[in-house]
């Protein structure tokens, strides 16, 4: 259950990242539109929030090395980086 939670997190987080890099930003940018930066810019912030939190929980509880922990922790600031810990971590 609680490995489920940080899953759904994981995914919101990293599908709401590459929506907000590869589709709002260059919006923002080439057409001067920052609409969608702002509808995104919020609930990506939200996820990356509760993903960091139940990282730390995650990293509490399993006590992966310090390497595995790190990737991890730091997965949520490289596009795809979430898939990447579902699928080697979570699942």
């Amino acid at each position: 259950m609680q490995n489920t939670l940080f899953r759904i997190v994981a995914f919101a987080e990293g599908v709401s990242y590459l929506l907000l890099l590869f589709i709002a930003v260059p919006v923002k940018y080439i057409l001067d539109n920052d609409l969608f930066v702002k509808i995104l810019g919020m609930p990506h912030g939200v996820f990356f929030i509760i993903y960091i939190l139940l990282a730390i929980r995650f990293v509490l509880i399993k006590k992966p090395s310090v390497k595995d922990s790190m990737i991890i922790l730091i997965a949520s600031l490289v596009p795809f980086g979430t898939f990447y810990v579902d699928r080697k971590y979570l699942k």
